[in-house]
């Protein structure tokens, strides 16, 4: 009989995954603290940026509370909580001026709402490469992208490991840019020793159901300048400005706020986060470490200035023909071996179909409505991008809950891959 389960063989493992979210009496005692209360929405408008005429009414906010800790544990002046991640990206580059026809650099290996969010104020998203070691962007190549129409550079701290901002400063300040880091993956993590989200002008955050700390939904804004806080605050808040009659409304906002059900839930997954964050950065270790073993199985580099990673995703690089099967006979045979995976991006974000397509709103613009002198084929960018390429052909993403577990299931990832590397010749004979 065949030892891999995919044959009939028994499971490495049969206990199901960690469940998430976490969660426990505190969520439920807080929630129902909101719902007793009545206050479900909070007048918090001006908090986030310390402007706030209600400060005594503001006192028992649970949005406002949670927008204080945040700020503090990553070391920022001033929190602004939000809708969702997508619409904290959108906000923070409609604060630092970002508008039509300008250009904003991203990484080519990232979610949509990278590159959506600057589409969204009619911006030109650019794409560049990642470094292969770590999947962040590639500091020189965003030097080679740079030209007149270039106003932001916005770096992904992808999965949770800070991307070089020394490089990416040194880049910002010779040419004048504002620095938006995409720190959605990045709760809890630093470089060197500051907080993320804290190092260019603006930082953003998501608490969407997969992250390392979730409400569901919701986002959150990070600023050191008050003007630059208060200015995401008016967005947020459909215009208002803090001082002024509440009807009167002084730029085009939106309503993306934040209720107290979700400052509620946040306040508590905050607390737990130190702990989980510290047994994620122990069992990457552990698996690091036994997994680079493995012939064909490449673990991401994690260079000294991510002092504190926080490892929203464990991703590690699949080399076919070192390991001797196609990624996708492995993918499948990793979870009947009872640990679930996936191979995360199927393409670089330039090959959606929105770009290729640029059906943008409206359909083109801004290539199209006299904004850009220039209109990108997205298509062109795959020449630019190798690292990116290949890392959508070999990457393997293990979800963060993975790195929750106790050292018999870290024990039980080794033993699954190293099962399907000595059985490959069986993959071979009968691929899947």
């Amino acid at each position: 009989m065949s030892r891999l389960a995919l044959f009939g063989g028994t499971p490495t493992r049969t206990r199901p995954l960690l469940p998430w979210p976490i969660f426990d009496a505190r969520e439920e005692k807080a929630l129902l603290e909101v719902l007793r209360s009545g206050e479900w929405w909070c007048y918090s408008f001006g908090a986030g940026s310390g402007r706030a005429d209600n400060r005594e009414d503001l006192s028992r906010s649970k949005l406002v509370e949670f927008q204080k800790a945040f700020a503090e544990m990553q070391g920022a002046k001033y929190g602004i909580a939000c809708a969702n991640g997508t619409g904290a990206l959108e906000i923070a580059l409609k604060a630092l001026g970002v508008g039509p026809g300008d250009e904003v650099i991203v990484p080519a290996y990232s979610f949509i709402a990278t590159a959506s969010a600057v589409l969204m104020v009619n911006a030109i998203p650019i794409f560049v490469d990642i470094d292969y070691n770590t999947f962040n962007i590639d500091p020189q190549r965003v030097e080679e992208a740079i030209n007149s129409k270039t106003k932001a550079i916005m770096p992904v701290h992808f999965a949770g490991q800070a991307a070089d901002m020394g490089a990416l400063l040194e880049i910002a300040k010779r040419h004048n840019l504002a620095i938006l880091e995409d720190a959605a993956h990045a709760h809890g993590a630093t470089w060197n020793e500051r907080g993320l989200g804290t190092i260019g002008e603006l930082g953003t955050f998501s608490f969407q159901s997969s992250k390392n700390m979730t409400a569901g939904e919701g986002g959150l804004i990070l600023a050191n300048d008050q003007s630059l806080a208060a200015l995401c605050e008016s967005y947020i808040w459909g215009g208002r400005e803090v001082g002024r009659p509440w009807y009167e409304h002084h730029r085009l906002g939106w309503n993306y706020r934040m209720t107290e059900f979700q400052g509620a839930i946040l306040i508590q997954q905050l607390a737990r986060l130190p702990e989980q964050n510290a047994k994620r950065e122990h069992n990457a270790f552990y698996l690091t470490t036994h997994l680079s073993k493995i012939p064909g199985i490449s673990v991401l580099t994690t260079p000294r200035f991510a002092k504190i990673h926080s490892h929203h995703i464990f991703i590690f690089r699949f080399q076919e023909r070192e390991f001797g099967i196609p990624r996708k006979d492995f993918l499948r045979a990793l979870e009947k071996e009872g640990i679930p995976c996936s191979f995360g991006y199927a393409h670089p974000l330039y090959n959606n179909p929105v770009f290729l397509n640029q059906n943008f709103y409206p359909k083109g613009c801004p290539f199209t409505c006299g904004h850009s002198e220039r209109n990108l084929d997205y298509s062109s960018f795959a020449d630019l991008c190798p690292n990116a390429e290949r890392a959508c052909r070999e990457a393997v993403w293990l979800e963060h809950r993975h790195l929750l577990g106790e050292k018999s299931d870290m024990d039980a990832i080794v033993e699954a891959i190293g099962k399907i590397y000595e059985c490959r010749q069986e993959l071979v004979r009968t691929p899947v």
